[in-house]
């Protein structure tokens, strides 16, 4: 159990190093985060705490990026914002997070999760359609009404689709994200 005390000291931290508006993105992933663990009977409170610092690295300078993540390919050192998950994950447990299960989802918001990676699925699906952004309203609603899964993986397909009109080389792990979704049931 996470106690509501931790969560507002994580939260507080995080406030301090985003900007505002990122701060109520945080607020409104978290929010949609827990709504979609309960309509998907994952843990809450995990989950919203994953949410809340998600973004925590989000507006953090390329040089302290790459202080907290090593670059592991050219689009990662091309890209340090593509380190933000990993570089949020490592503030995460430096605050003292050490639940796997919040950390793998903290660092897989960016990339993708396995596809059994319940609360990974839930953050990185309220991420992409939190109301804030306008868009990908049939994902949250699939996510709201059980159907997690088949939500993530078109979260997945729509961000490589995104990516790839957009003439941009998806990073290796959403790439290994969508192909782990397009295996059959049977070939996990």
């Amino acid at each position: 159990m996470i106690r509501t005390s931790a969560v507002a000291d994580y939260a507080e931290k995080v406030r301090r190093l985003v900007k505002p508006e990122r701060y109520e993105h945080i607020l409104r992933v978290a929010e949609l985060a827990a709504q979609i663990a309960r309509a998907n009977r994952l843990d809450e409170g995990k989950t919203y705490l994953a949410a809340i610092l998600h973004d925590a690295a989000r507006d953090l300078s390329a040089e302290r990026l790459l202080e907290l993540a090593t670059p592991e390919n050219e689009i990662e050192r091309n890209h340090p914002l593509a380190l933000h998950g990993r570089a949020g994950r490592r503030l995460a447990e430096a605050w003292g997070i050490e639940d796997e299960e919040v950390l793998e989802a903290i660092e897989g918001h960016v990339y993708g999760v396995r596809p059994d990676h319940g609360i990974g699925m839930a953050l990185y699906i309220a991420d992409v359609s939190e109301p804030g952004r306008g868009v990908n309203h049939e994902i949250r609603e699939m996510a709201l009404s059980g159907r997690l899964e088949e939500a993530y993986q078109k979260a997945v397909v729509c961000k490589v689709d995104y990516l790839q009109k957009k003439g941009i080389t998806p990073h290796p792990r959403t790439w290994a994200a969508y192909q782990a979704l397009q295996r059959k049931p049977g070939d996990r």
